[in-house]
């Protein structure tokens, strides 16, 4: 006997099935997710340290909405094409406009973060600014997933 050949199943297995399908969902987006954030990451970190140790050595802040920008058009890319392809309900100027908002803020949250810690509390070793930088960007991925999911790109999988 297969799954089709089965007989119907109760209102407490489909809740069940719905469920489970609906966690399915959430579990593959969050990985994709993670992959695509892995990648803006290092992008980020890694142009962040590039920009401190040449160009912009004083300016700690300005280096680090510049390394946030580049990743976010990455993660940009990467979100759209790959971890929430099934959700695109709006039109692309839509969608672009709320990501980069979110992004934003995300990106705000993460320089505030870093400001707070080099500026405010002193931390001014390139360590400090490294922690204070992966910090600001685990809360501002928090953010990221919630908003992207609720506000982004919110129409339901298919």
């Amino acid at each position: 006997m297969t799954a089709q050949d089965a007989p119907s199943r109760g209102p407490v297995s489909r809740v069940v099935a719905s469920a489970r399908g609906a966690v399915d969902v959430l579990y593959r987006e969050m990985i994709k997710f993670g992959v695509v954030g892995a990648i803006a990451f290092v992008i980020d970190l890694g142009g962040a340290n590039l920009l401190w140790h040449t160009v912009l050595a004083d300016k700690i802040t300005t280096a680090k909405i510049i390394s946030g920008a580049v990743a976010t058009l990455v993660a940009w890319i990467g979100n759209r094409q790959w971890t929430f392809r099934h959700r695109r309900s709006r039109p692309v100027h839509h969608e672009v406009i709320l990501f980069f908002g979110v992004n934003l803020v995300a990106l705000g949250i993460s320089a505030v973060v870093l400001a707070v810690s080099h500026y405010g509390l002193g931390f001014t070793s390139r360590l400090a600014d490294n922690v204070a930088t992966i910090v600001g960007i685990g809360l501002g991925t928090l953010f990221r997933f919630w908003a992207y999911r609720r506000l982004v790109f919110s129409h339901e999988p298919i």
